[in-house]
């Protein structure tokens, strides 16, 4: 279920008294006052205002003196994301800097070894969200990205994938942060006693946090297999030889695949893989789109990251 919510960004009223303004929690405002032919500045750490009044300045209107009052919004983002040095995580941090988007990562591993340019621009943190001072990464966040999941012993993957989002949801609601995305994953139409393993469990206990908590911002997006070069202990791992030629296969048979849907387990076969860079790129969308919340299938996730491109 994908939910949308229309919400007008900009107010205005009729010059001379117009007013442009777009609420967000990282924005900083200046006044000027004309008042005098010598402007006063006002600062306000946070909103960006540009105020004039030219009632004492010499300028008047033929029925009365013209004031204007325009706020000039300048919104800068600055997410959190959560294992932003794995493969997922990694490729949503790099993608964020393209956009100029500010970004601090917290993850076991801390800052990676590879020495692309990018890595130079993010924020790294070690360590976990279970013994994480949050004032060292979530103040003046405006996100949270969590790409936090693996596998394991079934306790484990409840940990991870369940409890681990959980604390960070409660820690980023607990702070303000307005927006929290999830990476979790596809909807497969597997037997019921698959899905009650702590992989699934986890993450859908994960869902249901980053709604509930969150109920008209957060996202939750829900790739099946993940492709792209993966760096494992200093190597690289190409699942795009095998992701992306599968994705173009079955998007181009998929009038003929869709009958077989309905089959259980069908989705191994036939939900088609996701780029990474489609995954990052769809993030980016619901960093900086407002109106883009909810939870998001493999096709929804491509067309978010269609609009990003665009």
């Amino acid at each position: 279920m994908t939910s949308f919510l229309s919400v007008p960004a900009v107010s205005g009223g009729p010059i001379p008294n117009a007013l442009f303004s777009l609420k967000t929690p990282s924005i900083q405002t200046l006044s000027i006052s004309t008042h005098t032919p010598s402007p006063t500045f006002h600062f306000n750490p946070n909103r960006l205002a540009i105020r004039s009044s030219y009632a004492d300045a010499g300028v008047r209107d033929d029925s009365r003196s013209s004031t204007i009052d325009v706020v000039a919004d300048v919104r800068s983002e600055r997410i959190v994301v959560l294992g932003g040095s794995g493969f997922v995580g990694s490729a949503i941090s790099k993608a964020a800097v393209s956009k100029g988007i500010e970004v601090i990562s917290l993850s076991r591993s801390g800052r990676p070894t590879y020495p692309d340019a990018w890595v130079d621009q993010v924020t790294w943190v070690s360590g976990d969200v279970f013994n994480v001072n949050w004032d060292e990464v979530l103040v003046g966040a405006t996100a949270v990205v969590s790409t936090l999941g693996g596998f394991g012993s079934e306790e484990q993957m409840k940990r991870i994938n369940g409890e681990a989002n959980v604390v960070a949801v409660n820690a980023a609601k607990e702070y303000g942060i307005p927006k929290f995305i999830l990476i979790s994953v596809h909807d497969y139409n597997l037997p019921q006693f698959l899905l009650t393993n702590g992989y699934f469990t986890g993450k859908r206990k994960a869902e249901s946090e980053v709604l509930s908590k969150y109920p008209g911002s957060g996202i939750v997006l829900r790739p099946g297999f993940i492709y792209g070069k993966r760096r494992v202990d200093g190597f690289e791992i190409p699942l795009d030889l095998v992701g992306e030629p599968a994705e173009r296969i079955l998007k181009a048979i998929e009038n003929f695949t869709k009958p077989l849907s309905s089959l259980p387990a069908s989705d191994l076969l036939l939900a088609p893989p996701v780029s990474v860079d489609d995954v990052a790129s769809a993030v980016i969308n619901g960093v900086t789109d407002d109106d883009f919340f909810g939870v998001f299938t493999i096709d929804q996730i491509k067309e978010a990251a269609e609009k990003v491109r665009a």
